[in-house]
């Protein structure tokens, strides 16, 4: 995986494929390699064989999930929005009880304007997984456009359900930062990160959120622990992070682009968002 990983960096693709052909040989339930592969072919926009390489390593690994998320994303992107719930199907019958299938789920629902749907899957995602940090995380983002009061006994009962998972914390300080709570809102920031300080993502929300309602003395603060913290995970960071023509960026050059996309994805959300409903 390594010597592909040195030869992808290269740009070497034949190398690249080389090595990982011959790794699968050796290595067939190794689902990172499967991963690799189908990566390649996206990034030559040889699509269908993408797919032969994800389908291929799900026969190997059926509960990789990374694999199952990237079928999911292909099929949407080739054959729309009924392929894609057909996988996602398929994924929670062969891992039940995973947070991240349910959430995909709701996401691809919510990203075609099935409003309804997305409610629907949510209550059962919550249902099967009732301690999902990422889920609770995604209902607590849901209710940001509704009064504060209204949802802040629903926001605590999530909190303990999934016994203050830093997600669903980094969640409660969106709502706070929405609504112009910003005492709030900085307590909460900080306490994701002091929680998890290996996700980038929640770096970048802070910053982003001290670059509106902070001085220079606290974005030089946030900046600060995130360089010393050098967070690798994130889901906005890490696609960001390893990226090719990042591989050799600091985390500051990172945690800008990753503040950068938080703000276009708020911004096409408060574009399309519709008014939401308490389903649970």
């Amino acid at each position: 995986m390594k010597a592909a990983i040195v030869e992808r960096g290269l740009g070497n693709v034949e190398e690249e494929r080389k090595l990982l052909d011959e790794g699968l040989k050796k290595f067939p339930s190794f689902f990172k390699l499967w991963l690799m592969l189908g990566q390649l072919e996206e990034r030559l926009d040889r699509l269908e064989k993408a797919k032969e390489a994800y389908d291929l390593g799900l026969k190997h690994c059926p509960n990789s999930i990374p694999l199952w998320l990237s079928l999911v994303n292909l099929e949407e992107n080739l054959n729309g929005v009924t392929s894609a719930r057909a996988v996602l199907t398929l994924s929670r019958n062969e891992n039940p009880h995973n947070p991240q299938l349910w959430l995909a789920a709701t996401r691809t629902e919510l990203r075609h304007g099935n409003n309804k749907e997305a409610d629907i899957l949510m209550a059962k995602a919550l249902h099967e997984c009732p301690n999902s940090g990422i889920l609770w995380a995604a209902y607590i983002e849901s209710m940001v456009p509704l009064p504060l009061s209204r949802w802040m006994s629903k926001i605590m009962d999530a909190l303990r359900k999934c016994d203050y998972d830093p997600h669903a914390i980094a969640a409660v300080a969106k709502f706070f930062w929405h609504h112009s709570k910003v005492k709030k809102a900085r307590t909460w920031l900080d306490r994701a990160i002091t929680i998890a300080p290996d996700i980038g993502d929640f770096w970048a929300s802070y910053f982003k959120f001290e670059l509106q309602h902070g001085t220079d003395e606290n974005q030089k603060d946030v900046l600060r622990r995130c360089i010393a913290s050098q967070p690798k995970h994130g889901e906005k960071w890490q696609p960001i992070s390893k990226a090719l023509h990042n591989s050799h960026q600091p985390t500051e050059a990172i945690l800008h682009q990753v503040v950068a996309v938080l703000g276009k994805e708020e911004s096409s959300q408060q574009a399309r968002q519709a008014p939401q409903t308490d389903r649970l």
